[in-house]
């Protein structure tokens, strides 16, 4: 039937996700760090899910369409509505939390005192980050893979402080971060990029990604690489 959905521009996306909190049918999800209408029968066509989206993503179209299933939408919503949702992980936010109140019987920290988290976005995996996410302007970009905050006690503190951060491991995750590290450089204003690595040569992996985003960009954006050993010792930085 001809009816009127909403269609979504892939390239106005920022992937904040808020469309996606919006539509309370479920129709819309968060693949890759971009919105997608993924239930073209869960979507009523009311369009709850416009004013949320901050980027003017989101429009109406009158088109062949399956006709809205409310009765689907009930038994999706009762049973399984991280299935028609998205990965909730996705969604990109920026973190706020109340600062960590100090120990008053103690001028240093001890074993359970809380240490607080210098995280302020999520997500965190470069797979996972959307390519225009509002946090990445201005950005100081830490580009760590996955071992290195358990290889450093003080990761928090040495290396995320004041950074956006992005993880990965080439070794485990599928395909190449060139391209996705690419296309952040070239649509964000990056301020400066620090690679934090692993004295491994699978490692490699993810500093060679960057050098070739930093090629392929066509901007010049200072950057360093700290290279860590599995014993969490700095080697080279």
């Amino acid at each position: 039937m001809i009816r009127k959905i909403i269609k979504i521009k892939e390239e106005l996306c920022n992937g904040c996700g808020l469309c996606a909190q919006a539509c309370q049918e479920g129709a819309i999800a968060m693949v890759g760090g971009k919105a997608r209408l993924v239930r073209e029968d869960y979507c009523d066509g009311l369009g709850n899910c416009l004013p949320a989206c901050p980027a003017g993503a989101i429009t109406f179209e009158e088109r062949e369409a399956p006709s809205f299933n409310e009765a689907a939408v009930i038994e999706a919503k009762s049973g399984l509505p991280a299935a028609i949702g998205g990965c909730p992980g996705s969604m990109a936010r920026t973190l706020r939390r109340p600062a960590v109140q100090e120990n008053p019987q103690s001028s240093q920290a001890g074993p359970l005192d809380p240490v607080e988290s210098e995280l302020t976005q999520w997500p965190v995996q470069i797979k996972l980050v959307p390519t225009r996410a509002p946090w990445l302007d201005n950005a100081n970009l830490l580009i760590a893979a996955d071992c290195t905050a358990y290889a450093y006690g003080d990761f928090h503190r040495r290396f995320l402080k004041d950074h956006i951060v992005m993880i990965g491991c080439p070794k485990l995750d599928e395909g190449d971060y060139a391209e996705k590290l690419t296309e952040i450089l070239k649509s964000n204003k990056i301020r400066k990029i620090h690679v934090l690595r692993m004295q491994v040569p699978c490692c490699g992996g993810i500093e060679n990604a960057v050098k070739r985003a930093l090629r392929d960009c066509g901007k010049m954006i200072p950057w360093q690489v700290t290279v860590l050993s599995p014993d969490g010792r700095i080697v080279e930085d």
